[in-house]
């Protein structure tokens, strides 16, 4: 198969036709790159904000509400895109109120040719989004059966926890997608460091989809910095860096990569190491300690 990691800029829209234009356009390039899993970013979904006038844009607690209330229709546009072209699409991320009375969580939904398999909530809070935002963790950690492979998401932070990753790849997960949103360089390197590290250790699929440039209007996504990437263990049947694929820094577009999930199965019984069988010796040597 091949998947499609999004780099991809924020944008002030006009309405809803905007918007699902573009987001059209961006499909239609990856699957005429022969894509079938595509992975958009983190809080890529904050451009929803603009809908409602640069007052509600420029205003944090404002902008929340606004993108949340245009879920339905991001999700009939999604599945409306999938089932269309048989694709499996990680779509961008943004607040979800669960009830009126509780702060919003930050959620990514996988949508499939036959509808939503699930959705993942971020589960460990920046800084900015618990002391200044007040977005809340989810919970939950499911790994999503797919024709493509296993499948689990860790939204960008969540990338720097292994024992998150770890839980998946114990789960069955083969493929990690890392949408993620940065402001600065090294915001960026830690999710990038963090993804390439699961890979490393989990000996799987990591897939960083980041969002890029600015976006003065709305001041929770104003400065985005990152590049979007297909990563593997740098192991055999893998390339010695590790990178299958990857965008030039803070260029729009799509990284492309061919992936075949046959190496991940091997590089796990006959590679050069074998970290993912021998994680279990951690505790062992710690317990000897």
């Amino acid at each position: 198969m091949k998947i499609a990691a999004a780099a991809y800029p924020l944008s002030f829209l006009s309405d809803f036709a905007a918007y699902a234009a573009k987001i059209t356009d961006w499909v239609e390039k990856a699957v005429a790159e022969g894509a079938t899993l595509l992975v958009f970013p983190e809080y890529g979904a904050m451009e929803l904000a603009s809908l409602g006038g640069p007052d509600v844009a420029a205003d944090l607690e404002r902008a929340l509400h606004e993108v949340a209330r245009h879920r339905p229709a991001v999700d009939a546009l999604h599945l409306s895109l999938a089932a269309k072209h048989g694709l499996h699409i990680l779509g961008a991320s943004g607040p979800v109120f669960p009830a009126e009375d509780t702060r919003p969580i930050n959620r990514a939904t996988l949508y499939g040719p036959e509808g939503i398999v699930g959705h993942q909530d971020k589960q460990i809070m920046t800084r900015f989004e618990r002391e200044i935002w007040d977005v809340a963790p989810g919970t939950g950690l499911p790994v999503f059966d797919t024709a493509l492979g296993r499948i689990g998401i860790l939204i960008c932070y969540d990338s720097e926890f292994p024992l998150l990753a770890r839980h998946m790849a114990e789960a069955g997960a083969e493929i990690l997608l890392v949408p993620s949103c940065t402001d600065s360089l090294a915001g960026f390197t830690r999710v990038r460091v963090g993804a390439m590290a699961r890979a490393l250790e989990n000996q799987c699929i990591t897939v960083q989809a980041p969002t890029v440039g600015p976006a003065d209007w709305c001041p929770a996504v104003d400065e985005n910095v990152g590049r979007a990437a297909i990563y593997g263990p740098p192991d055999r049947g893998f390339p010695p860096t590790g990178i299958l694929a990857e965008t030039e820094l803070d260029a729009p577009g799509w990284a492309i990569a061919e992936v075949d999930l046959t190496a991940i199965h091997s590089v796990r019984r006959e590679g050069g190491v074998l970290n993912h069988l021998h994680w279990p010796e951690q505790t062992a040597r710690l317990t000897r300690a």
